[in-house]
């Protein structure tokens, strides 16, 4: 078997972000977002990295840039068909440059007993659901309760077959491990912490600005 193919996922627009370029390329302590990521798959031995791009951008040196599709999942299925060999797949978002190479070692050590693995932190505050009007409906137990991050681990066949469907599914799906839990596929969490934050907002961006700067 081939060794991982990382595909990183950068086609967004970012407009919550408010940003004049895609989140992606937005400086984050003097380098564009992306390139954090790219350091630590690098960092872990991930030799080749696929990005999916907005339209009129191009790919760092030494990585296979794809046009994003309209939705995530799109992307990463774009992605996928660039992507060589046979070996394990790590999804990753562009808007998590705080990740640690380590994490990318473990969600991929975790594919033994898995179609899929997936970085998580465990959830601290209390989570209620409410319905329509607002009024709430059950506590949830927050002990059985993970906040889903990336990077996301697949066995490549196990990626494919999950998104072989039609667009309206797809578009459906906030992660692409669902869709391989929809498919029947095993699941596995692998812990992760609150700092690998997905950056959002103009707050999550001067955050993660701080924090690399310290680390640097």
């Amino acid at each position: 078997m081939s060794g991982p193919v990382a595909l990183l996922v950068a086609a967004g627009s970012g407009e919550r972000l408010g940003a004049a370029v895609p989140k992606a390329f937005v400086p984050v302590a003097g380098r564009p977002m992306l390139e954090w990521s790219l350091d630590a798959l690098r960092a872990a031995g991930v030799a080749e990295v696929v990005v999916a791009l907005p339209d009129g951008f191009a790919a760092p040196a030494g990585c296979v840039g794809v046009r994003g599709g309209a939705t995530r999942s799109e992307s990463v299925r774009a992605a996928l068909a660039a992507a060589a060999g046979s070996g394990p797949v790590i999804v990753h978002d562009a808007a998590r440059p705080l990740v640690e190479p380590s994490l990318f070692a473990r969600v991929l050590e975790a594919l033994a007993s898995a179609d899929c693995a997936i970085a998580a932190a465990r959830v601290t505050d209390t989570i209620k659901e409410a319905d329509e009007s607002l009024a709430v409906v059950a506590t949830l137990d927050r002990s059985r309760l993970w906040a889903i991050q990336t990077p996301q681990a697949f066995r490549r066949s196990a990626l494919q077959a999950a998104l072989d469907v039609d667009a309206a599914v797809l578009a459906l799906a906030t992660d692409d491990a669902w869709l391989v839990e929809r498919a029947g596929g095993t699941v596995r969490v692998v812990e992760s912490s609150p700092s690998n934050f997905k950056i959002t907002t103009p707050h999550d961006l001067r955050l993660a600005d701080m924090i690399l700067r310290e680390r640097c």
